[in-house]
């Protein structure tokens, strides 16, 4: 069936106003950010790739009028939030390239007061290859650079990336 719509971004439009995932993780934040929770959404597209949507409520500086900030988000290999999230492991890179070229490095966050919300596409992964893994937010801005992951400080919130087929 041809694609009815002229642009990806029409098209992407369109699955964000249909809001059916084909998988999702719930975040939450860890001992020292409990505070933190949000969704993260994963959708199929006609292009062969995969439009994330992410928001995220109460992030650091959500007190504080005007404040804005950058935090890494990634997603790692495993589905183990527990324990502060130690238990995630790298970022998840089934070619073993350098950082910032994994699969799992996604664009950072910008959180506005504590919010952040972004929707952007990706092309190195399907989402099979990400089913029960993790999405991890840190507490700092990822660098690009430094090896092996970019140097994004500890990690604040995580959530596992589940199916959500009815």
């Amino acid at each position: 069936m041809p694609n009815p719509h002229p642009t990806p971004r029409l098209a992407f439009v369109h699955l964000l106003e249909e809001n059916r995932p084909q998988a999702i993780a719930w975040l939450q934040g860890g001992s020292a950010y409990s505070q933190i929770s949000g969704l993260v959404k994963f959708y199929e597209t006609p292009y062969g790739g995969v439009l994330i949507e992410t928001e995220i409520f109460n992030l650091p500086g959500i007190t504080v009028p005007g404040s804005t900030g950058f935090y890494a988000l990634h997603i790692h290999e495993y589905d183990d939030c527990s324990e502060d999230f130690s238990r995630t492991g790298d970022h998840y890179n089934p070619d073993a390239r350098p950082h910032p070229q994994h699969a799992g490095d996604l664009l950072p966050l910008l959180g506005n007061q504590g919010y952040a919300w972004e929707v952007f596409y990706d092309k190195r992964f399907q989402i099979r290859d990400i089913l029960n893994r993790s999405v991890v937010i840190h507490a700092n801005r990822d660098d690009f650079t430094t090896q092996p992951s970019g140097d994004a400080g500890q990690k604040i919130a995580c959530g596992i990336i589940r199916s959500n087929h009815t």
